[in-house]
Protein backbone atom coordinates (compact mmCIF):
# COMPACT_ATOMS: atom_id res chain seq x y z
CA UNK A 1 0.00 0.00 0.00
CA UNK A 2 0.88 3.75 -0.57
CA UNK A 3 3.06 5.07 2.44
CA UNK A 4 0.91 8.26 1.81
CA UNK A 5 -2.37 6.72 1.75
CA UNK A 6 -1.49 4.32 4.46
CA UNK A 7 -1.02 7.71 6.59
CA UNK A 8 -4.08 8.92 5.42
CA UNK A 9 -5.92 6.16 7.46
CA UNK A 10 -4.51 6.23 10.58
CA UNK A 11 -5.03 10.07 10.49
CA UNK A 12 -8.48 9.20 9.85
CA UNK A 13 -9.00 6.61 12.66
CA UNK A 14 -7.38 9.68 15.19
CA UNK A 15 -10.66 11.60 13.94
CA UNK A 16 -13.05 8.43 14.22
CA UNK A 17 -11.67 7.83 17.93
CA UNK A 18 -13.09 11.83 18.25
CA UNK A 19 -16.18 11.61 16.08
CA UNK A 20 -17.10 8.09 18.49
CA UNK A 21 -16.49 10.31 21.48
CA UNK A 22 -17.99 13.41 21.38
CA UNK A 23 -21.57 12.37 22.90
CA UNK A 24 -19.73 11.16 26.06
CA UNK A 25 -19.88 14.91 27.61
CA UNK A 26 -23.51 14.84 26.97
CA UNK A 27 -23.79 12.21 29.96
CA UNK A 28 -22.34 14.43 32.63
CA UNK A 29 -25.29 17.86 31.46
CA UNK A 30 -28.04 18.03 33.67
CA UNK A 31 -31.16 19.31 33.81
CA UNK A 32 -31.46 20.34 30.42
CA UNK A 33 -33.75 19.40 27.41
CA UNK A 34 -32.24 17.16 24.67
CA UNK A 35 -32.57 20.46 22.18
CA UNK A 36 -30.78 22.80 24.85
CA UNK A 37 -27.54 20.80 25.06
CA UNK A 38 -27.85 19.84 21.38
CA UNK A 39 -28.01 23.59 20.31
CA UNK A 40 -25.14 24.73 22.69
CA UNK A 41 -22.79 21.83 21.09
CA UNK A 42 -23.71 22.81 17.62
CA UNK A 43 -22.56 26.44 18.33
CA UNK A 44 -19.52 25.02 19.11
CA UNK A 45 -19.55 22.63 16.58
CA UNK A 46 -21.32 24.31 13.20
CA UNK A 47 -20.09 27.96 14.19
CA UNK A 48 -17.05 28.72 16.81
CA UNK A 49 -14.62 25.83 16.20
CA UNK A 50 -15.00 26.01 12.55
CA UNK A 51 -14.39 29.86 12.30
CA UNK A 52 -11.80 29.44 14.57
CA UNK A 53 -9.56 26.60 12.64
CA UNK A 54 -10.11 29.19 9.90
CA UNK A 55 -8.43 32.20 12.21
CA UNK A 56 -5.49 30.17 13.01
CA UNK A 57 -5.29 27.94 9.50
CA UNK A 58 -6.35 30.23 6.95
CA UNK A 59 -6.88 33.70 7.95
CA UNK A 60 -7.69 35.29 3.98
CA UNK A 61 -11.08 32.29 4.78
CA UNK A 62 -13.15 34.96 4.03
CA UNK A 63 -11.34 36.41 0.52
CA UNK A 64 -11.28 32.65 -0.30
CA UNK A 65 -14.58 32.19 0.11
CA UNK A 66 -15.88 35.37 -1.76
CA UNK A 67 -13.38 34.15 -4.57
CA UNK A 68 -15.32 31.15 -5.73
CA UNK A 69 -18.32 30.74 -7.60
CA UNK A 70 -21.79 31.27 -6.28
CA UNK A 71 -22.89 28.43 -7.63
CA UNK A 72 -20.31 26.14 -5.46
CA UNK A 73 -21.26 28.10 -2.29
CA UNK A 74 -25.08 27.38 -2.70
CA UNK A 75 -24.59 24.28 -3.35
CA UNK A 76 -22.16 23.30 -0.34
CA UNK A 77 -24.16 25.44 1.87
CA UNK A 78 -27.86 23.44 0.85
CA UNK A 79 -26.34 20.42 1.33
CA UNK A 80 -25.15 21.67 4.77
CA UNK A 81 -28.79 22.11 5.42
CA UNK A 82 -29.42 18.91 4.38
CA UNK A 83 -27.08 17.62 6.26
CA UNK A 84 -28.17 19.72 9.94
CA UNK A 85 -31.85 17.21 9.09
CA UNK A 86 -29.10 13.75 9.30
CA UNK A 87 -27.08 14.94 12.30
CA UNK A 88 -30.72 16.49 14.70
CA UNK A 89 -31.85 12.78 13.67
CA UNK A 90 -28.23 11.08 14.70
CA UNK A 91 -28.54 13.01 18.17
CA UNK A 92 -32.07 11.34 18.56
CA UNK A 93 -30.61 8.34 17.55
CA UNK A 94 -28.38 8.64 20.40
CA UNK A 95 -31.10 9.63 22.26
CA UNK A 96 -33.24 6.59 21.80
CA UNK A 97 -30.48 3.97 21.24
CA UNK A 98 -27.32 4.96 23.42
CA UNK A 99 -23.71 5.70 21.91
CA UNK A 100 -22.70 1.94 20.41
CA UNK A 101 -26.48 0.92 18.79
CA UNK A 102 -27.28 4.61 17.97
CA UNK A 103 -23.60 4.51 16.32
CA UNK A 104 -23.62 1.44 14.35
CA UNK A 105 -27.31 1.96 12.90
CA UNK A 106 -27.02 5.53 11.69
CA UNK A 107 -23.54 5.76 10.95
CA UNK A 108 -23.76 2.32 8.71
CA UNK A 109 -25.99 3.90 6.25
CA UNK A 110 -23.97 6.84 6.14
CA UNK A 111 -20.87 5.29 5.45
CA UNK A 112 -22.38 3.07 2.14
CA UNK A 113 -24.48 5.56 0.99
CA UNK A 114 -21.93 8.74 1.43
CA UNK A 115 -19.13 6.60 0.12
CA UNK A 116 -20.95 5.72 -3.16
CA UNK A 117 -22.83 8.97 -4.01
CA UNK A 118 -20.26 11.51 -4.86
CA UNK A 119 -17.99 9.27 -7.06
CA UNK A 120 -21.45 7.80 -9.16
CA UNK A 121 -21.90 11.48 -9.95
CA UNK A 122 -18.63 12.53 -11.18
CA UNK A 123 -18.00 9.03 -12.76
CA UNK A 124 -14.65 7.98 -10.83
CA UNK A 125 -17.31 4.61 -9.89
CA UNK A 126 -17.47 4.22 -13.11
CA UNK A 127 -13.65 4.51 -13.76
CA UNK A 128 -12.76 2.55 -10.68
CA UNK A 129 -15.06 -0.52 -12.01
CA UNK A 130 -12.70 -1.07 -15.00
CA UNK A 131 -10.41 -2.73 -12.07
CA UNK A 132 -9.54 -4.09 -9.29
CA UNK A 133 -10.33 -1.43 -7.52
CA UNK A 134 -14.00 -0.39 -7.81
CA UNK A 135 -14.80 -4.18 -6.86
CA UNK A 136 -13.23 -4.10 -3.49
CA UNK A 137 -14.88 -0.76 -2.75
CA UNK A 138 -18.07 -2.24 -3.53
CA UNK A 139 -17.05 -6.16 -1.33
CA UNK A 140 -15.82 -3.36 1.36
CA UNK A 141 -19.38 -1.69 1.62
CA UNK A 142 -20.85 -4.99 1.30
CA UNK A 143 -18.98 -6.47 4.21
CA UNK A 144 -19.58 -3.14 6.10
CA UNK A 145 -22.89 -3.77 5.78
CA UNK A 146 -22.82 -7.27 7.46
CA UNK A 147 -20.79 -5.88 10.01
CA UNK A 148 -23.52 -3.55 10.37
CA UNK A 149 -26.10 -5.71 10.27
CA UNK A 150 -25.01 -8.07 13.06
CA UNK A 151 -24.35 -4.82 15.09
CA UNK A 152 -28.20 -3.62 14.65
CA UNK A 153 -28.76 -7.76 15.31
CA UNK A 154 -27.45 -7.89 18.83
CA UNK A 155 -29.22 -4.43 19.60
CA UNK A 156 -32.87 -6.27 18.42
CA UNK A 157 -31.96 -9.39 20.55
CA UNK A 158 -31.03 -7.40 23.40
CA UNK A 159 -33.95 -5.10 22.91
CA UNK A 160 -36.03 -8.65 23.04
CA UNK A 161 -33.93 -9.94 26.22
CA UNK A 162 -33.84 -7.51 28.47
CA UNK A 163 -36.39 -5.87 30.42
CA UNK A 164 -37.45 -2.25 29.91
CA UNK A 165 -36.46 -1.12 33.40
CA UNK A 166 -32.79 -2.43 33.20
CA UNK A 167 -31.95 -1.33 29.62
CA UNK A 168 -33.34 2.54 31.06
CA UNK A 169 -30.51 1.75 33.81
CA UNK A 170 -27.68 3.10 31.14
CA UNK A 171 -30.38 4.57 28.29
CA UNK A 172 -32.90 6.75 30.27
CA UNK A 173 -35.16 7.28 27.46
CA UNK A 174 -34.53 4.05 25.56
CA UNK A 175 -36.65 3.45 22.52
CA UNK A 176 -35.94 0.71 19.56
CA UNK A 177 -38.66 1.72 17.26
CA UNK A 178 -38.25 5.38 17.50
CA UNK A 179 -34.19 4.95 17.37
CA UNK A 180 -34.26 3.15 14.25
CA UNK A 181 -36.52 5.83 12.98
CA UNK A 182 -34.46 8.26 13.39
CA UNK A 183 -31.18 6.08 12.59
CA UNK A 184 -32.83 5.81 8.88
CA UNK A 185 -33.18 9.06 8.53
CA UNK A 186 -29.53 9.82 9.46
CA UNK A 187 -28.43 7.50 6.69
CA UNK A 188 -30.25 8.91 3.43
CA UNK A 189 -29.74 12.98 4.75
CA UNK A 190 -26.28 12.48 6.88
CA UNK A 191 -24.50 11.23 4.25
CA UNK A 192 -24.79 14.76 2.33
CA UNK A 193 -21.83 16.15 4.59
CA UNK A 194 -19.84 13.65 2.26
CA UNK A 195 -21.37 15.02 -0.84
CA UNK A 196 -20.69 18.60 0.69
CA UNK A 197 -17.01 18.02 0.79
CA UNK A 198 -16.76 16.83 -2.70
CA UNK A 199 -18.74 19.26 -4.02
CA UNK A 200 -16.65 22.11 -2.37
CA UNK A 201 -13.42 20.76 -3.81
CA UNK A 202 -12.91 23.87 -5.81
CA UNK A 203 -13.04 25.80 -2.21
CA UNK A 204 -10.63 23.34 -1.09
CA UNK A 205 -7.96 23.84 -4.26
CA UNK A 206 -8.74 27.98 -3.70
CA UNK A 207 -7.43 27.69 -0.16
CA UNK A 208 -4.18 25.92 -1.01
CA UNK A 209 -3.41 28.09 -4.15
CA UNK A 210 -3.62 31.24 -1.82
CA UNK A 211 -1.38 29.88 0.73
CA UNK A 212 -3.04 27.38 3.19
CA UNK A 213 -1.05 24.48 3.97
CA UNK A 214 -3.13 21.61 2.28
CA UNK A 215 -3.66 19.48 5.48
CA UNK A 216 -5.87 22.60 6.42
CA UNK A 217 -7.00 23.50 2.91
CA UNK A 218 -10.66 22.02 3.75
CA UNK A 219 -11.37 24.95 6.83
CA UNK A 220 -12.95 27.55 4.62
CA UNK A 221 -15.44 24.93 3.08
CA UNK A 222 -16.19 23.51 6.47
CA UNK A 223 -17.69 27.13 7.42
CA UNK A 224 -19.58 26.89 4.53
CA UNK A 225 -20.96 24.12 4.96
CA UNK A 226 -21.59 24.23 8.35
CA UNK A 227 -23.89 27.64 8.28
CA UNK A 228 -25.99 25.65 6.46
CA UNK A 229 -26.08 22.96 9.37
CA UNK A 230 -26.50 25.52 12.16
CA UNK A 231 -29.46 27.25 10.13
CA UNK A 232 -31.28 23.84 10.13
CA UNK A 233 -30.41 23.55 13.90
CA UNK A 234 -31.34 26.68 15.14
CA UNK A 235 -35.04 25.98 13.22
CA UNK A 236 -35.83 22.29 15.07
CA UNK A 237 -33.89 23.40 18.53
CA UNK A 238 -36.29 26.32 18.89
CA UNK A 239 -39.22 25.04 17.69
CA UNK A 240 -38.60 21.99 20.21
CA UNK A 241 -37.47 24.67 22.95
CA UNK A 242 -41.13 26.57 22.48
CA UNK A 243 -43.13 23.27 22.52
CA UNK A 244 -41.47 21.69 25.17
CA UNK A 245 -41.27 25.34 27.46
CA UNK A 246 -37.43 24.03 27.58
CA UNK A 247 -35.98 27.93 25.93
CA UNK A 248 -35.32 29.09 29.57
CA UNK A 249 -32.79 26.47 30.46
CA UNK A 250 -29.96 28.92 28.60
CA UNK A 251 -30.14 30.59 31.44
CA UNK A 252 -31.31 28.19 34.79
CA UNK A 253 -30.20 25.35 36.29
CA UNK A 254 -30.07 23.92 39.54
CA UNK A 255 -27.65 26.14 40.73
CA UNK A 256 -25.51 28.79 38.62
CA UNK A 257 -22.45 26.20 38.37
CA UNK A 258 -24.49 23.50 36.94
CA UNK A 259 -25.35 25.86 34.36
CA UNK A 260 -21.60 26.68 33.63
CA UNK A 261 -20.30 23.11 33.55
CA UNK A 262 -23.52 22.40 31.26
CA UNK A 263 -22.26 24.79 28.85
CA UNK A 264 -18.86 23.44 29.11
CA UNK A 265 -20.10 20.26 28.40
CA UNK A 266 -21.88 20.83 25.42
CA UNK A 267 -19.05 23.36 23.94
CA UNK A 268 -16.56 20.15 24.82
CA UNK A 269 -18.89 17.92 23.15
CA UNK A 270 -18.97 20.35 19.80
CA UNK A 271 -15.16 20.26 19.97
CA UNK A 272 -14.63 16.75 20.06
CA UNK A 273 -17.05 16.82 17.13
CA UNK A 274 -15.13 19.57 15.61
CA UNK A 275 -11.74 18.06 15.68
CA UNK A 276 -12.59 15.00 14.18
CA UNK A 277 -12.49 16.84 10.63
CA UNK A 278 -9.55 18.45 10.91
CA UNK A 279 -8.20 15.61 11.45
CA UNK A 280 -10.16 14.11 8.94
CA UNK A 281 -9.32 16.79 6.31
CA UNK A 282 -5.66 16.21 6.70
CA UNK A 283 -6.10 12.58 6.48
CA UNK A 284 -8.09 12.80 3.38
CA UNK A 285 -5.30 14.90 1.76
CA UNK A 286 -2.88 12.25 1.66
CA UNK A 287 -5.85 9.88 0.01
CA UNK A 288 -4.91 10.97 -3.33
CA UNK A 289 -7.56 11.28 -6.31
CA UNK A 290 -9.89 8.43 -4.38
CA UNK A 291 -10.82 10.51 -1.73
CA UNK A 292 -13.95 9.49 -1.41
CA UNK A 293 -13.23 6.24 0.17
CA UNK A 294 -12.19 8.25 3.42
CA UNK A 295 -15.65 8.70 4.33
CA UNK A 296 -15.89 4.93 4.77
CA UNK A 297 -13.37 4.62 7.07
CA UNK A 298 -14.59 7.89 9.00
CA UNK A 299 -17.75 5.98 9.15
CA UNK A 300 -16.57 2.56 9.93
CA UNK A 301 -14.10 3.26 12.77
CA UNK A 302 -16.03 5.66 14.39
CA UNK A 303 -18.42 2.76 14.41
CA UNK A 304 -15.89 0.94 16.82
CA UNK A 305 -15.14 3.84 18.92
CA UNK A 306 -18.57 4.40 20.01
CA UNK A 307 -19.26 0.44 20.50
CA UNK A 308 -16.34 0.73 23.16
CA UNK A 309 -17.39 4.00 24.76
CA UNK A 310 -20.73 2.10 24.98
CA UNK A 311 -19.11 -1.03 26.51
CA UNK A 312 -17.56 1.45 29.33
CA UNK A 313 -20.65 3.33 30.12
CA UNK A 314 -22.37 -0.01 30.83
CA UNK A 315 -24.98 0.25 27.81
CA UNK A 316 -24.74 -4.03 27.55
CA UNK A 317 -24.99 -4.61 31.24
CA UNK A 318 -27.01 -7.86 32.02
CA UNK A 319 -26.86 -8.52 28.34
CA UNK A 320 -26.72 -12.26 27.71
CA UNK A 321 -22.82 -13.28 26.47
CA UNK A 322 -23.60 -14.50 23.21
CA UNK A 323 -24.85 -10.89 22.17
CA UNK A 324 -21.40 -9.82 23.49
CA UNK A 325 -19.78 -12.11 21.01
CA UNK A 326 -22.61 -11.21 18.15
CA UNK A 327 -21.09 -7.23 19.16
CA UNK A 328 -17.73 -8.11 19.72
CA UNK A 329 -17.94 -10.02 15.78
CA UNK A 330 -19.69 -7.29 14.38
CA UNK A 331 -16.74 -4.51 15.48
CA UNK A 332 -14.02 -7.04 13.61
CA UNK A 333 -15.99 -7.15 10.63
CA UNK A 334 -16.42 -3.49 10.41
CA UNK A 335 -12.65 -2.57 10.87
CA UNK A 336 -11.70 -4.91 8.29
CA UNK A 337 -14.47 -3.51 5.66
CA UNK A 338 -12.83 0.34 6.77
CA UNK A 339 -9.40 -0.76 5.81
CA UNK A 340 -10.66 -2.71 2.25
CA UNK A 341 -12.35 0.45 1.49
CA UNK A 342 -9.17 2.82 2.26
CA UNK A 343 -6.86 0.00 -0.06
CA UNK A 344 -9.69 -0.21 -2.69
CA UNK A 345 -7.98 3.53 -3.95
CA UNK A 346 -4.85 2.56 -4.50
CA UNK A 347 -5.38 -0.52 -6.22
Amino acid sequence: MNISILAGILLIALGAFASGSFAVPFGKIKGWNWETYWMVFSLGAYILFPLTACLVFAPDFLTIISSAPSSTLVTVFLLGALYGVGNLSFGLALRYLGLSLGYALSLGLMLAIGTLIPPLLDGRLQVMMQGKGGTMLLTGIAIATVGIALSAWSGILKDKIMSKAKKQESIVEFDLVKGAMAAVLVGFTGSAMSLGFEQGNLLTELASNQGVDPLFAMMPLFVVLFAGTFITTIGWCVYLGAKNKSLKNYLHAASFKILTWNYLFGLLAGLLWFSQLIVYGMGKSKMGPYTFTSWGILMALTIVCATVWGLIRREWKGAPIKIYILMILSLLIIIASSFLIGISGSV
